[in-house]
């Protein structure tokens, strides 16, 4: 049987925070990130980075928790019951980046490690994660590109990862009360163990490591492109919706919240800034219904 190392887990998370927020920065050009350590009562802590008023982002925050416990939070044994009992350790790497400029996408990433214990038993893990784009103003060619990179991603671990956790992330990220996805999607998994410890954690380092190479380009290219108060409107009203999602359905919100961990860190995911409109409808033939005609629905890539 394959030993599990949740001492390598941890050791890989805390590079990868400290490798997206060089990245981060380096194209940003102008803010750095701020860090905060913080100790959870119960048991763990973490570090939370946020970078704001940038030159190309309003706003990100990347943060790495490592918690632990004698019980899981419900929302962990709700559809894992044979979890009770056990003590828990839970880390990962998970971050959002709000742009300033509404033609470049908001881009959500996250990899996650839970080991649930109890002694004279084996113990129950899994790894889960995977990232998705939300574009405001979409270029079908930079939705196209964040694909490719997802499926480059998963190719070496067989041919039907890509479409699984594609339809997987479509499914996960959709707000049934708005009838419409989030964004564009990408790769969503969770509960991976069944390809034993190596594999999976091998499946998770790629997805983590795959973030930037699929951000990154997208961002270079749309940081010049011009835009003003309109084109500003529709991005702080497309956010709102990222704040329904994440604040209704988000699992990952719920958890944290529930476990006690630091608020202000399960938090930084929202936007500085986002508005709502009451009956808002797009103009037809307009480049803000163009987003709704064509993007806000699960589609091949």
């Amino acid at each position: 049987m394959q030993q599990v190392d949740k001492h390598q887990v941890k050791a890989f998370l805390l590079q990868l925070q400290d490798d997206i927020c060089q990245k981060l920065e380096h194209e940003d050009g102008g803010a750095t990130f701020q860090q905060d350590e913080w100790q959870r009562e119960q048991g763990g802590g973490g570090r939370s980075r946020v970078l704001k008023d940038g030159l190309v982002f309003e706003q990100g925050g990347v943060n790495f928790s490592h918690v632990f416990g004698d019980k899981m939070p419900a929302s962990a044994t709700a559809h894992r019951p044979e979890l009770a009992g056990r003590k828990f350790e839970a880390m990962g790497v998970s971050l959002v980046i709000h742009p300033k400029n509404p033609y470049i996408p908001t881009s959500h990433a996250n990899v996650r490690f839970f080991i649930a214990e109890k002694e004279g038993e084996a113990p129950i893990w899994w790894f889960g994660g995977g990232f998705d784009l939300t574009p405001f103003y979409p270029f079908a060619e930079d939705c196209q590109h964040w694909h490719q990179v997802a499926k480059d991603i998963c190719a070496p671990f067989g041919e039907q990862v890509y479409n699984e956790h594609k339809k997987w992330c479509d499914e996960y990220f959709f707000l049934p009360h708005r009838n419409e996805t989030r964004g564009v999607g990408g790769l969503f998994f969770d509960d991976l163990n069944q390809w034993g410890f190596e594999r999976s954690f091998a499946y998770m380092k790629a997805v983590g490591s795959g973030y930037t190479e699929a951000y990154l380009p997208i961002v270079q290219k749309r940081k010049q492109t011009e835009f003003g108060e309109r084109e500003r409107q529709f991005q702080l009203y497309r956010r709102g919706r990222y704040v329904e999602f994440n604040l209704v359905y988000d699992r990952g919100t719920l958890f944290g919240l529930q476990s006690g961990g630091r608020t202000e860190s399960i938090l930084m995911s929202m936007p500085p800034l986002a508005r709502w409109e009451y009956s808002y409808q797009p103009e037809e033939g307009s480049p803000e219904h163009e987003l709704y005609a064509h993007y806000l629905q699960a589609r091949d890539w």
